[in-house]
């Protein structure tokens, strides 16, 4: 059994000076150290902190990526002359159709894959470098498409269609490199984090995903409109940066030899598919469970996805909806360790079922009422604070619903359908809000809609949940 918190070139923690002293004796012996297990990693509280730290501070360099890229997406585009359906099929549609191919590969090799640095950090350390630099041409992307047209001359199709299609060529490369780097990050978790505090952890990191928000929206998103460039690249090289720290500080475990790999055996990639939708798709469960997970991860997407066009309609100041989602994270953040312990406790999937009631309820209220600047900013801050509340509550969901071993693949086979749910709906909500002559507020009532058929079919997969052991016995079918 190995003990990470001795490695200090990898961890920097010293588990010897971390001894927990037992009733009546103040020097307890190493021996019997207090251990939490996770595979063959086994840690004491000291080192079991720094792991945490360093996952939370990749997390916090990922978390102000995400929290930057659509918001200032969303703005270049209108000030590139998008519309909202193209603005859907470049932000939604297109990131949903690379991962709804490469995520699975990358999860079914990672799944299979052994070697010196584990079977998660190669591929984080493969994507994210790349996607740092992509950012910074997607944050130039509106000066490189004028600097096309101009050397294009007369046979230029007009500077808003060069400008776009620069754009587009670096937010496809940006996404592909995004996915690689991203698709194992939540199995590095499953991986290195022991089970008992997986919701919790999720908090923590729920909290810092918050605090990155906090900082973006307070601070700086202000500053997109005119500094968008110099934003972005500062954003990427925090992102860089952070993110390959952390791969460089976290150590993984051994693993068993793969179940249906032999050694030195490479399968064809059909013969990879075969199995993977087999052991993936056979199970009537874990259908459920990916629609579950579906409808609840597609809740929020309307809103969200015109959030800010939504805004400009009201004639917001950008300055004032940044405030009110600062708020929004200031107000999930308190929430965040609490709920990450009651889902410890009550279990992920009763909390989600509880939290996404509660926001079917809240987006009801905004399609009725979220005509004025007022009352759209009030139903944005129930929709934040209660998809956050889903998305923290039900963070660890997943990881306490599919099988250890094969949780990178089971984890990609959920995202499938996710993917084809989005590629198939976010081009449908343009339309209708083109259609509906940019009718905003009817995005709240898709999420509405969309929350209720998600809090139905997770009360179905409570019932199944039940019948295989429930919260103390579960047991995932394999």
């Amino acid at each position: 059994m190995r003990e990470p918190s001795t490695d200090e070139s990898r961890r920097g923690a010293d588990a010897a000076s971390d001894v927990e002293a037992g009733p009546g004796s103040p020097d307890k012996p190493a021996a019997q150290t207090r251990l939490w297990r996770a595979g063959t990693l086994a840690y004491t509280t000291g080192s079991l902190a720094v792991l945490f730290s360093w996952l939370l501070w990749g997390d916090f360099a990922l978390s102000m990526r995400q929290r930057a890229v659509y918001p200032v997406v969303q703005l270049l585009l209108k000030r590139f002359g998008a519309s909202d359906t193209l603005m859907s099929l470049l932000i939604s549609s297109l990131p949903a159709g690379i991962g709804f191919f490469l995520g699975p590969i990358i999860s079914y090799r990672s799944d299979r894959h052994r070697g010196r640095w584990g079977r998660r950090i190669p591929y984080i350390l493969l994507g994210t470098p790349l996607a740092a630099l992509l950012m910074v041409g997607l944050a130039f992307s509106g000066s490189i498409g004028g600097w096309v047209h101009h050397l294009l001359g007369v046979h230029s199709p007009g500077v808003s269609t060069v400008t776009l299609t620069v754009f587009g060529v670096f937010w496809t490369a940006f996404e592909f490199a995004a996915i690689v780097g991203g698709a194992v990050f939540g199995a590095l978790i499953n991986d290195v984090v022991p089970a008992q505090f997986l919701g919790r952890f999720f908090g923590l990191f729920r909290l810092l995903s918050l605090l990155a928000g906090i900082i973006f929206n307070y601070w700086l998103i202000g500053t997109a409109q005119k500094h968008s460039d110099w934003l972005f690249t500062g954003i990427a090289a925090l992102y860089g940066v952070g993110v390959v720290m952390m791969c460089l500080m976290v150590k993984e475990g051994e693993y068993p030899p793969p179940a249906d790999v032999r050694p030195g055996e490479r399968k064809s990639f059909f013969a990879a598919a075969r199995v993977y939708f087999e052991e993936c798709f056979s199970k009537p469960y874990y259908l459920w469970v990916f629609v579950a997970l579906t409808l609840a991860g597609m809740a929020a997407v309307p809103v969200d996805l015109y959030t800010v066009p939504y805004v400009l309609s009201l004639d917001i100041s950008m300055e004032r909806y940044g405030k009110y989602v600062a708020l929004t994270y200031v107000i999930s953040g308190t929430l965040a360790y609490f709920l990450g312990s009651l889902a410890d406790r009550f279990h992920p999937l009763r909390m989600s079922i509880l939290s996404l009631a509660l926001y079917a309820i809240a987006t009801l209220w905004g399609a009725f009422y979220a005509t004025t600047p007022t009352r759209f900013l009030v139903a944005l801050l129930a929709h934040g604070v209660l998809s956050g509340t889903y998305g923290t509550a039900g963070a660890s969901l997943a990881q306490r619903l599919f099988p250890h071993s094969t949780f990178a693949q089971f984890a990609s086979a959920a995202g499938l359908m996710g993917t084809a749910a989005s590629m198939a709906l976010s081009p449908l909500f343009g339309l209708a809000l083109d259609l509906s002559g940019h009718q905003y507020r009817l995005t709240f009532l898709m999420s509405c809609g969309l929350g209720v058929l998600a809090t139905i079919v997770m009360v179905v997969v409570h019932a199944r949940f039940m019948r295989l052991g429930g919260p103390e016995h579960y047991v995932a079918p394999e």
